[in-house]
């Protein structure tokens, strides 16, 4: 893994971090303040429900993780070549050592509650007292643990629904990562569920995590979905999403639902937009700044 270190004033952080992330591959990208722990640096805080006094701060560190030191050197160079990138200050490119990041980062999560009841449960953990429904899960190195807030809408959102639409007959979770969403379904009831990823690793870690928890879910590569769905789920991000849209509407059968996330709220009308000609969605939950966008197929007549 190398990491790309780069220095960016306040206004090309929101820019830097969406290039690194949706066109030039990174992992993740941190932010923090170049400042911290000298006399420059600043504080971003607001009272509840008022907006911080910035943004991010005057001189920002970017730190994005790759898998290689080509990927690195080729995305700070497309960087520094655009006309704002000049703003930007190379600082580093180094190789970290090698550590399974994801599994680092993910066993620190404990036992989340979805809704009332439905909690998701780490391998690592102990299942609260008083839980009725739990969804055991080990990511491995495939994202969705059930923190996220992309995660926790589209699960509460399963939850909610099961009661009034399931047993849904087929489900497709589009970008499964660990299977979270594929297995929930099948929890709440859904008869034959896809959970498909262009990571084979996410592949086996939704299979694995299936087993874990005693369901059927069937795990695949994408060109392996089948026809239309009852329900299809996907939580991936915007740019991709909107690449997605006449795919993911065609595997919508009559009366079906289309349930969107990774989406942030500054995104809600460019993916209207981009699903209007073949199913209109709209905002059915937010938290944090994200949002879930649903549709649903009308139901053939006759």
């Amino acid at each position: 893994m190398f990491e790309l270190s780069l220095l960016a004033p306040e206004h090309y952080v929101e820019p830097a971090s969406d290039a690194l992330i949706d066109e030039l591959g990174a992992h993740s990208v941190s932010v923090q303040d170049a400042d911290a722990g000298r006399a420059e640096e600043q504080a971003l805080f607001g009272e509840p429900g008022v907006a911080a006094p910035a943004r991010s701060w005057q001189r920002s560190s970017l730190r994005a993780l790759f898998d290689s030191e080509a990927q690195a050197t080729a995305a700070a160079a497309w960087l520094l070549a655009q006309d704002w990138g000049r703003a930007l200050t190379l600082e580093s490119i180094i190789e970290l050592a090698d550590q399974d990041w994801v599994r680092l980062t993910q066993s620190q999560f404990t036992p989340s509650e979805i809704i009332p009841g439905f909690w998701v449960v780490a391998s690592w953990h102990e299942a609260p007292p008083g839980a009725q429904q739990i969804l055991r899960l080990d990511p491995g190195q495939a994202f969705g643990t059930g923190t996220h807030p992309t995660t926790r809408m589209c699960l509460r959102w399963i939850a909610r629904n099961a009661a009034a639409r399931s047993p849904w007959p087929r489900v497709l979770d589009y970008g499964c990562g660990s299977g979270i969403l594929a297995i929930a379904a099948a929890l709440y009831g859904a008869q034959d569920v896809d959970a498909l990823d262009i990571d084979p690793i996410a592949v086996e870690a939704a299979r694995a995590n299936a087993f874990a928890n005693r369901i059927r879910v069937r795990t695949a590569l994408p060109d392996m979905a089948r026809g239309e769905y009852a329900l299809v789920l996907a939580n991936i991000l915007a740019t991709p999403l909107k690449l997605l849209a006449p795919l993911l509407c065609a595997h919508v059968g009559p009366g079906g639902t289309l349930v969107l996330a990774g989406i942030l709220e500054r995104q809600a009308s460019e993916l209207r937009e981009a699903y209007a000609p073949w199913l209109p969605i709209d905002v059915g939950d937010s938290e944090d700044g994200w949002i879930l966008m649903t549709g649903q197929r009308a139901t053939h007549k006759g």
